[in-house]
């Protein structure tokens, strides 16, 4: 993946605009765009990868069915592994994008426009890989219905003091709210899609989802007011949803998890995750389907940035453990944090620090931020860092409690790597079937910053014999 070249003003200072000087009208924007969703030999291989992977997750889970919770590596004093790991690395992964979609849409982030759509596909099917896992950590998990909490003549009620229960109304409410949030923002491009269609019955089923969206003044006032509705009120979840999962651990009396820190500590962890792997979604996705024009260098300059910015919020939290741990005075809480670093899982701590703390200090450099192979490698080692910063809150607290001889070692087993493997291939395939069913780019919201003299190369009326009005910037098309 070549380097993108470098444009800098002739001081030195790279350009902040947002707007797409390559695209000259609304019609090469609708017709670049609706482009990607022809199927290709590439996506198929693709795909078919991703349902190998999940295929081998899937066989996996049905052998751990079969012989008992014991194969997935779980011994004493090691009762959480990389199923509860993987959980919370998913979780997070999901936060990236209603931060992008609702948080800078609310702050007016110009940056967005190009790359929300990617990290709302994101967050939904993160959150569906995450809500999986519940479900594997039960013996019987044809049963997953008794954590939800519904009328039943034995009056029997879920046990709300247990995580699972609390997991199961995280995921639940954020996948509701991100759901919708992301088909909200795909109506004015499902009416793109429903016009352009020639198929019969899928022109109805546009039609159907684009609730007969006709790109009126009016549609355009009711759309605005209720997007704005819903990215108030998903903007608490970044900060509630992964708070309750932090729960998880603060409300247990381990050494390394008691503490008030977790819920500030998670969220900013999972912002960190989530670009992490916007940038190895998107960057792919913007060289494979020729959309240079749109996600342009600034664009992940910009989110280049907000990744910096929440490194070093990550690295605060982690100095500021160890200086909770060496301020308390207790010989418990400092021996573990010493195990963490220096003992028995110092590989993991390290790898954790590295990909966490210290590669994206590299981020200071603009001429890095600017280097689209670059920043995919970068985000490839924050995937990873943020899987072991996952691990090394888990693991060395179970292994490492308040008697010696309590501690013991863990060792995943093949089934557990199995399952891993299988909740990427299950992530991969539904994203790979969403960018080729549905625009990866909101073709309304890219219109927005299409230069305005360049909008309307020809003054031509509408089909209604009216003249197109500037403001205007849904399905209508200039011919």
């Amino acid at each position: 993946m070549a380097p993108d070249r470098v444009e800098l003003r002739p001081d030195n200072t790279a350009t902040a605009d947002v707007q797409l000087p390559a695209v000259k009208s609304y019609t090469q924007a609708t017709d670049e765009i609706l482009d990607t969703l022809r199927v290709t030999k590439a996506w198929f291989a693709g795909l078919g990868v991703a349902v190998l992977c999940l295929l081998i997750g899937g066989a996996a889970w049905a052998y751990q069915i079969y012989m008992g919770l014991g194969v997935a590596g779980y011994r004493p004093p090691v009762m959480w592994g990389v199923y509860i790991i993987t959980f919370v690395f998913w979780i997070g992964i999901g936060h990236a994008g209603t931060l992008i979609s609702a948080i800078l849409y609310l702050f007016r982030a110009g940056f967005r426009t190009t790359i929300y759509r990617c990290a709302e596909a994101m967050t939904v099917f993160a959150v569906m890989t995450a809500g999986l896992f519940p479900i594997l950590h039960l013996g019987r998990p044809w049963k997953f219905f008794w954590l939800i909490p519904y009328p039943h003549w034995r009056l029997i009620w879920p046990q709300f003091k247990s995580p699972l229960v609390w997991d199961v109304f995280a995921v639940l409410t954020y996948l509701t709210v991100s759901a919708t949030f992301l088909f909200i923002g795909l109506i004015p491009d499902l009416a793109v899609l429903r016009d352009r269609e020639t198929h019969p019955v899928r022109k109805q089923i546009y039609g159907i989802l684009s609730f007969g969206w006709r790109n009126s003044d009016r549609e355009w006032r009711h759309f605005a007011r209720a997007y704005l509705f819903l990215a108030a009120f998903s903007t608490p979840l970044v900060l509630s949803v992964h708070s309750v999962v932090s729960f998880d651990f603060a409300m247990a009396n381990l050494p390394g998890w008691h503490t008030t820190i977790f819920p500030p500590y998670f969220v900013a962890g999972a912002i960190y995750s989530g670009m992490g792997m916007v940038f190895t979604i998107i960057i792919p996705v913007r060289r494979w389907f020729k959309l240079k024009r749109y996600v342009t260098i600034n664009v992940l300059d910009a989110g280049a940035k907000l990744c910096l910015f929440t490194s070093l919020v990550v690295g605060c939290a982690y100095l500021t453990e160890f200086f909770v741990a060496w301020y308390s005075g207790s010989e418990i809480e400092q021996s573990y944090f010493w195990n963490r670093v220096f003992g028995q899982w110092w590989w993991a701590a390290w790898i954790m620090l590295t990909c966490n703390a210290i590669l994206p200090l590299s981020l200071f450099s603009q001429r890095l931020r600017r280097n689209t192979t670059f920043l995919f490698t970068l985000s490839l080692w924050i995937n990873l860092g943020m899987w072991y910063e996952r691990f090394v809150i888990i693991v060395p607290s179970m292994s490492h409690e308040f008697e010696p001889w309590k501690w013991g070692p863990y060792a995943p087993t093949y089934i557990d790597w199995a399952i891993l493997l299988g909740s990427f291939g299950w992530f991969s395939m539904w994203f790979l079937l969403f960018v080729k069913q549905l625009p990866v780019l909101a073709i309304a919201e890219v219109k927005e910053i299409v230069p305005p003299a360049m909008r309307y190369p020809h003054r031509e009326p509408d089909p209604e014999g009216h003249s197109i009005s500037p403001g205007l910037i849904g399905s209508y098309e200039v011919r």
